[in-house]
């Protein structure tokens, strides 16, 4: 039998398959560049941080991210941004297309350092004492920081869907959040800090992916469009179904049905789900795609805007009962 017909890299492969290894690693074992990148494509081997890979088999968690890290990260380096996040456990914490192509190791260094090691980005940034903390002997952002700095240092977008992801494995709260970015506070005068203040108000736990984050700050700054609830339950008989962002008194809802972060295996329960909220429960439901949240020339805002007053349309002509918008009788 061919690898290619394993299930999975077994105890005779090349290389380990029990832990993670470098590049340089696998060459010293005979293993070429072309092997390896056959290997990550067939899914046998995982690449989480450029030039670092582990076998697949292996279950992901702090302990295998950490030994992933220890591999690149120099002595005295404090990990930083993104990567601090994924480290916390953030979920889709990455950037977007990420998850198909091998990103850096942010990291930062103490003063007069400097980063030759070429799968990670470096730089300079001063941290007080419980602003970092060390995990399995790696020093990371503690996750107050990683939300603040992942706020400053991203572009608008981005920074909100960050620290969202980040709400969701945090051990502080709005309160806590919003001192650290307070005008006279901590960060003053900090590039990028009237960004996370302003960002630090509306980020929330339930927002379910990273263009929900993007949809809804959409919808914030656009006027006309009323707060978006994420993630709504709508009761059914089955328990609950839930709209990704919603006008619950109007029944419009947004759903998010990308490639970025939805895979093929959902698209047949949500097509069910969404066929249930429009046909049984009378919800208008606008569907958004990766053009619409990523693409040149995208304006969500506006189509949600449009969506709204769609809906205050339609709920206006159910209250005319029995006659037509006119004031004439319905026939039939």
């Amino acid at each position: 039998m061919t690898l290619a017909d394993s299930p999975l890299l077994g105890s005779d492969a090349p290389v380990p398959i029990d832990r993670p290894f470098t590049r340089s690693s696998a060459r010293g074992m005979g293993v070429t560049d072309r092997q390896l990148a056959d290997w990550v494509a067939a899914n046998f081997l995982i690449s989480p941080m450029r030039g670092v890979f582990y076998a697949a088999q292996i279950p992901d968690g702090l302990s295998l991210r950490l030994a992933c890290l220890g591999l690149v990260v120099p002595e005295g380096a404090v990990v930083t941004g993104r990567t601090a996040g994924w480290l916390h456990g953030a979920p889709m914490i990455l950037a977007p297309g990420d998850h198909r192509r091998v990103p850096t190791v942010e990291m930062h260094l103490p003063p007069g350092s400097r980063l030759r090691n070429p799968l990670a980005s470096g730089g300079e940034r001063c941290l007080v004492e419980h602003e970092v903390v060390c995990l399995g002997g790696i020093q990371v952002t503690a996750k107050l920081r990683t939300t603040v700095d992942l706020g400053r240092g991203l572009r608008r977008e981005q920074a909100f869907a960050a620290m969202c992801a980040m709400t969701k494995v945090a051990d502080f709260d709005e309160d806590d959040l919003a001192r650290e970015v307070r005008e006279r506070g901590r960060f003053a005068g900090y590039r990028g800090i009237r960004q996370a203040r302003e960002l630090a108000s509306l980020v929330s736990p339930k927002y379910d992916s990273p263009p929900e984050c993007i949809l809804a700050l959409a919808g914030q700054d656009h006027p006309g469009v009323p707060y978006l609830v994420p993630q709504h339950p709508v009761p059914s008989l089955d328990g609950s179904y839930f709209v990704d962002l919603a006008v619950p008194a109007l029944k419009y809802g947004a759903e998010y049905k990308g490639e970025f972060w939805h895979d093929e295996t959902r698209t047949e329960s949500d097509e069910q789900r969404l066929e249930w909220l429009v046909e049984h429960e009378g919800w208008i439901i606008d569907e958004f795609d990766d053009g619409d949240v990523y693409g040149p020339g995208r304006n969500p805002g506006l189509r949600l805007r449009m969506g709204v007053e769609r809906a205050r349309r339609r709920l206006g002509g159910l209250a005319w009962a029995g006659q037509n918008r006119a004031g004439e009788p319905r026939l039939g």
